[in-house]
């Protein structure tokens, strides 16, 4: 137990260590945050004010696990997921800075980088049989989808990238839901007895803390696709080998309830010729829109996702 207070508090350390450097350089390269102007006007004021901050993640991250967690296959695939899903979203947001534009990679480019990588995860899981068995939440049982596992597997990598991304919209949104998120996995691996995955949730914890130390309103910095990405594939491989996934949907109910909002948002409009059902989609900038402040937005969906992970534990407890 001594071990995941270091994991967490290492990575918390570096990224509150590094930060303040790194916003200076993101400042000095002039590597500002483009601000669409369909969006909630407030958000002008936001207009250069650095992105990419999720290399501080990153780092504190890589670091944190070469020194704490042993590095097992499962670690070393966590770690793998979460660089090269980092590696998209930092290519992501380069393009966008050098461009001056609001759009970075093409989104092909984007879903077969996320393909590859999510391939590669979904192959290695058909090989293992214990990561077969799919945990289904409130009751003993588990399911084996069989072949079925490997687009599955592929589904909930690129679908919780992408969640994770479209949460990352306002001022500590991504980072305090990031948060409560992998303290719940921590608890659901500890009680699996697979300490050193729950070591690695801790640090993704501990990283998202500190670095909600500089994206609290009003941001210095925004993690930009870099670091949304990054997160999204550190989730997703850790609910992957901890047979969670179905977990994932309800304790990350907040990324869920925000890429849902979305796709409504385009099934709708294309349908009824340009109406639209929420004031603007992801559903926050809908209720920003609406006239919740943007530090309120974000308290009230940390909340949310409080309670939403307690409802995912009662759940997980029929495991133990």
């Amino acid at each position: 137990m001594i071990k995941l207070l270091y994991a967490l508090g290492l990575s918390f350390l570096i990224t509150i260590i590094t930060g303040p450097g790194l916003i200076r350089i993101l400042y000095r390269l002039k590597f500002g945050q483009q601000i669409r102007e369909v969006g909630p006007k407030s958000h002008l004021m936001k207009q250069g004010t650095p992105t990419m901050g999720g290399v501080m993640i990153i780092l504190a991250i890589l670091v944190s696990t070469f020194l704490i967690v042993q590095l097992t296959d499962q670690i070393l695939w966590s770690l793998f997921l979460t660089l090269g899903f980092g590696l998209i979203g930092f290519l992501d947001d380069l393009i966008k800075i050098v461009a001056k534009r609001s759009l970075g990679l093409k989104a092909w480019q984007k879903i077969v980088g996320q393909l590859i990588l999510s391939s590669l995860l979904a192959f290695y899981v058909i090989g293992e049989p214990e990561l077969m068995e799919i945990m289904i939440p409130f009751t003993r049982q588990t399911l084996n989808l069989g072949f079925l596992m490997l687009p599955f597997v592929i589904f909930v990598v690129i679908g919780t990238v992408n969640a994770v991304n479209l949460t990352d919209g306002l001022d500590g949104l991504a980072a305090g839901v990031t948060i409560v998120v992998s303290l719940t996995f921590t608890l659901m691996l500890v009680l699996q007895g697979n300490m050193e995955l729950a070591g690695f949730a801790l640090i993704l914890a501990g990283a998202c803390v500190g670095f909600a130390w500089f994206n609290s309103h009003p941001a210095q910095v925004f993690m930009g696709d870099t670091g949304s990405f990054a997160l999204g594939g550190a989730l997703a491989a850790i609910s992957i080998f901890s047979r969670t996934e179905l977990f994932l949907v309800i304790i990350g109910g907040i990324y869920v309830i925000n890429a849902i909002s979305v796709m409504l948002q385009v099934i709708y409009f294309r349908l009824t010729g340009g109406k639209r059902v929420f004031k603007m989609a992801p559903i926050h900038h809908h209720f920003e829109l609406s006239g919740w402040r943007e530090p309120q937005v974000v308290s009230r969906f940390v909340i949310i996702s409080i309670l939403l992970s307690v409802i995912g534990m009662i759940g997980y407890m029929q495991f133990v």
